[in-house]
């Protein structure tokens, strides 16, 4: 229902403004819609009417939409803004989402817009951009509220009502010592039934681990998974408080991580914006299409080896892809399987042999059964027993190698430093090819010769 009311909306603003009513639209995506309702309204718009949206928005709003549109339509508007602009813009957001947009300016931009600064907020934003985009320190945020152990319960809550509101996401107070050292934690809730006169000591939480600033945000998503926490503190080497995490930004990390796995399989970056101009986007895909075009060739001049068997058993040429087919299915289930454990972090050392030695007898289960399938299909449609039992051998080998490679090529290509979800794919598309067609070919050589 949320989704028909968004769609209906977004259809009526843009019937308003291709029909020119401007003033209906700036007052609906100025006052009626939230933020993250007109991001999704500007990133679902063809380029023009985009423009069109961002003009009639009021600039004390950009900020707020601006961290909810991706890396691509970020830099698209980031792009136009002048250094006045972008400290004014970025002037209400929380020191992680700044961080975020710093990152995708040219640091000649990134310098002159700290300059700009007060010497408070750069301070804060320095030491988010001081970690990489993808750790524990680059999701931080500085906006954190901490307080000693010494004091009271009715201090603690005197010290609060000095803030005009508390910073989003606030379950706990932190509670470091006088040099700024992690202690713990005091969760909102033990504040509210306790004694004014009891002490912060006597309630605070100890046998929390705080996350360390370097831990890359996919441990950090896990750390959250395992632990049910809407926030958590963030530290250095020597145990300082530095800010803390919140579960707004870890959700984004698993819908990126999740975005990441399933535009990798197709060679695209997971902001690949939808409505991007069309040279853009040709150039992006190009790349991919060439790519898999030098493994097409691999597969083609393994068939190219076997020419003089084909043109004697015509047939040959009519069952191959069946072989190559079952192969490359197979293997990307496993590939599938493997790399989503990996994520997971499930895989390791000790139990790599296992899922090894279960995937092959998976493969050869399965190349058991679906052998004499297509053994007894190929003997009906050709009767050539002959030809029936070569399919059925070069269907059994390319499931093997399947399983083999679909278990294997992930933890290869992590070893390596390459992305598996990027190029396990057309890697293993590649061997079950070529192995199904030199496994089919080359016995039809040996038997028809």
């Amino acid at each position: 229902m949320a989704q028909s009311a968004e769609q209906t909306s977004r259809d009526l603003l843009a019937e308003a403004l291709e029909s020119g009513e401007l003033q209906w639209v700036r007052q609906s995506i100025n006052s009626t819609l939230r933020p993250v309702e007109v991001a999704r309204l500007i990133e679902s718009s063809p380029p023009h009417r985009r423009e069109a949206l961002w003009e009639l928005l009021d600039q004390s709003l950009e900020g707020e939409v601006l961290q909810h549109l991706s890396d691509d339509v970020q830099v698209h508007f980031l792009s136009r803004m002048d250094t006045a602009t972008l400290v004014a813009v970025t002037g209400t957001m929380d020191d992680d989402d700044v961080a975020d947009i710093m990152q995708q300016l040219p640091q000649s931009v990134v310098l002159e817009v700290l300059e700009a600064m007060d010497s408070q907020t750069r301070e804060r934003l320095e030491r988010v951009l001081a970690y990489p985009e993808d750790s524990a320190g680059g999701l931080m945020t500085t906006d954190v509220i901490t307080v000693r152990p010494d004091i009271s319960i009715d201090t603690a809550l005197r010290y609060l009502r000095l803030h005009p509101e508390l910073p989003e996401m606030t379950d706990s107070l932190l509670v470091v010592s006088r040099q700024d050292q992690f202690l713990g934690i005091l969760p909102l809730t033990r504040m509210l039934v306790s004694q004014p006169d009891t002490l912060v000591r006597e309630l605070m939480i100890t046998d929390i681990e705080p996350i360390h600033a370097d831990t890359h945000d996919a441990e950090v998503a896990k750390i959250f998974e395992q632990l049910d926490l809407v926030s958590a503190p963030v530290v250095d080497d020597l145990g300082n408080l530095l800010g803390r995490i919140t579960i707004d930004d870890v959700v984004d990390v698993i819908r990126e991580d999740a975005d990441h796995s399933l535009m990798s399989m197709a060679g695209l970056d997971e902001d690949e914006d939808t409505f991007a101009p069309t040279m853009k986007t040709a150039r992006r895909r190009a790349i991919w299409l060439g790519i898999n075009l030098l493994t097409a060739f691999t597969a083609a001049a393994v068939i190219g080896l076997f020419e003089h068997t084909i043109e004697k058993v015509v047939a040959l040429a009519v069952l191959m892809p069946i072989v190559a087919s079952m192969g490359g299915i197979a293997g990307s289930q496993t590939l599938t399987l493997i790399i989503r454990a990996m994520a997971l972090g499930q895989v390791d050392r000790g139990n790599t042999r296992w899922l090894l030695n279960r995937e092959l007898v998976v493969g050869a289960l399965n190349g058991l059964l679906w052998a004499v399938v297509v053994a007894a299909a190929a003997g009906w449609w050709f009767d050539d027993p002959l030809l029936s039992g070569l399919i059925a051998a070069a269907l059994m080998i390319n499931l093997l190698i399947a399983a083999l490679a679909g278990t294997t090529l992930p933890l290869a290509l992590r070893a390596w430093g390459i992305d598996p979800a990027l190029a396990g794919g057309v890697l293993l598309t590649t061997i079950t090819d070529v192995v199904g067609f030199f496994a089919f070919l080359g016995l039809a050589t040996l038997f028809y010769a």
